[in-house]
């Protein structure tokens, strides 16, 4: 914990996310804007908050997010991989495990 947030960088493609994740109420905001006006009905917003539901944190935390690079999926990839990467940061031991078996701490290698 770095002050009073956490803090995790994640890759997709060519994009790249900088997450702080503040104690708070579950709000969401990237590049200043909400997460569903960010990327509107191009993907599906349950895909980016699963590491909240994985580690069961839904709710606990507020993310301020700063995306940039790639398309819609490469962000929304990069999102979810910076966030698992800050929850893990906040509580090593209880979330780990839990991370690691849904596949999200690692990065996907694949390029276009």
């Amino acid at each position: 914990m770095i002050g009073n947030w956490n803090y995790g960088t994640g890759r997709r493609k060519t994009a790249i996310a900088r997450v702080r994740l503040l104690p708070g109420e579950g709000e969401i905001v990237v590049n200043g804007r909400t997460l569903e006006e960010h990327f509107g009905n191009a993907i599906d917003l349950t895909e980016v908050t699963m590491p909240f539901r994985v580690t069961n944190t839904e709710g606990r935390y507020n993310a301020m997010i700063k995306v940039e690079g790639g398309g819609h999926h490469g962000q929304a990839g990069a999102i979810r991989h910076g966030i698992a990467r800050a929850l893990l940061q906040s509580d090593p031991e209880g979330s780990r495990v839990a991370l690691r078996q849904a596949g999200l701490l690692a990065r996907d290698p694949r390029m276009k």
